[in-house]
């Protein structure tokens, strides 16, 4: 089974957050997208996740957390639109508008290529800050493992997602992530199967819905199927179209992080 027996309590969507107010405008949710390997889809769902949002109306800001190996400048087409980063602000070489360009509805914070001392989590924490009053949602879509820029990202947010696909390897590797970010002083986690597919699950080759929650130890709140359509958009700097089933999988989550019901399969 895909699925066996989840509890009702597993499947249910988190609650509404009320918005904190601070000097009378909005604070953002502060959201970290990590995960334990690379190559398990992490920016692609930060990147869909942030188009859907945006798509709905709220105001999202992305922050590429890969020093050295941003990647999100690529998905979203704006390589060549790049002035500024993240880092630049940290350093006081820019203002935060001019490092953050429009990437087709969300905006875009990249990351820079080199580690520097001024990176640490009181000043980039300070930053997201600064930018909360700005932005309905800020992702920061950490790299794979427990580097640097995974601790910088946990600091500066205030909720986090962990990617996993459906196999065993990913799986442990995502359990020991969300720990950190346990460590790191971030409670409220919530698990996204990306890559699914069902016929293999069927299969026996891939684990079930119930084995990746009871191994990861995380409440899921997204499953996204497997779609060819992810990379071949990325490689071209191009959204996914709006019938592909990542990108219903992608407004779904949307919904739910947005405090909105939605079923976990289309």
């Amino acid at each position: 089974d895909l699925m066996t027996t989840t509890s009702t309590a597993r499947r249910r969507p988190p609650r509404r957050r009320a918005r904190i107010r601070f000097w009378g405008d909005y604070m953002a949710e502060k959201i970290v997208i990590a995960s334990g390997k690379g190559g398990v889809g992490k920016s692609s769902l930060t990147a869909g996740l942030a188009r859907a949002l945006s798509n709905s109306g709220k105001r999202v800001l992305m922050l590429d957390m890969d020093i050295g190996l941003r990647s999100l400048d690529l998905i979203f087409g704006t390589q060549k639109e790049l002035l500024f980063d993240w880092g630049n602000v940290l350093d006081g070489g820019c203002e935060p508008n001019q490092a953050a360009i429009a990437a087709g509805g969300p905006m875009l914070m990249t990351a820079p290529m080199h580690m520097s001392d001024s990176f640490t989590a009181e000043s980039i924490k300070e930053l997201a800050d600064r930018l909360s009053k700005d932005y309905d949602y800020i992702f920061f879509d950490a790299p794979a493992g427990l580097s640097d820029g995974f601790e910088l990202a946990c600091a500066a947010s205030d909720r986090g997602i962990v990617v996993s696909t459906a196999d065993a390897v990913c799986v442990r590797s995502v359990n020991i992530t969300a720990g950190a970010m346990r460590s790191l002083g971030l409670e409220d986690i919530r698990l996204v199967i990306n890559r699914f597919d069902e016929k293999a699950v069927c299969k026996k080759k891939l684990l079930n819905i119930d084995d990746v929650i009871d191994a990861v130890c995380v409440q899921l709140i997204g499953i996204v199927p497997e779609d060819a359509a992810v990379s071949h958009c990325a490689v071209r700097g191009e959204p996914l179209p709006a019938s592909s089933a990542a990108a219903k999988a992608f407004s779904r989550i949307a919904k739910r992080i947005d405090g909105g019901v939605s079923p976990l399969l289309g």
